[in-house]
């Protein structure tokens, strides 16, 4: 009878180690799995609004390009932004569209910001940063066409 009751505990701790996690177990499992993701999804949103700061950058530098493909056909620049995608009443020589719509507005869907006369030149263009605002650092630190 020894044998068999001995036979039978043996069984009976090694199903209990076999059983699986404890609630404490899997909490804790969780509750990192939700550390680690907070921590690569708050960089991985960081590079993600870099990459728009810098491709608004270089939609300044574009636009401007269009600006002076505008100006030799018409002999200055558009007295606004939309002047680009549209054709004004003014511009007998208009050769365009010389933009999309969608390019007048910036990565983070705010619109550049444009002078006639500009303060660096016959015309500014300048995009405003994430916050889409004059002024700041950083990512909402200013770009122009200038610079």
């Amino acid at each position: 009878m020894n044998k068999i009751f001995l036979a039978q505990t043996t069984a009976r701790t090694r199903l209990a180690r076999v059983r699986g996690f404890t609630l404490i177990e899997m909490v804790m499992v969780i509750a990192l799995i939700g550390i680690v993701m907070s921590v690569v999804g708050s960089y991985a949103v960081q590079r993600f609004n870099q990459g728009k700061y810098n491709a608004g950058k270089a939609a300044v530098h574009s636009l401007d390009m269009k600006i002076q493909a505008y100006m030799l056909d018409n002999g200055g620049p558009p007295a606004s932004l939309n002047d680009l995608a549209t054709r004004p009443g003014n511009a007998a020589n208009w050769n365009g569209p010389y933009a999309k719509p969608g390019d007048l507005n910036d990565p983070f869907n705010h619109p550049f910001g444009y002078k006639v006369p500009g303060d660096h030149g016959e015309y500014d263009v300048i995009f405003y940063g994430k916050d889409g605002k004059a002024g700041g650092e950083g990512m909402d630190k200013d770009v122009g066409n200038w610079e």
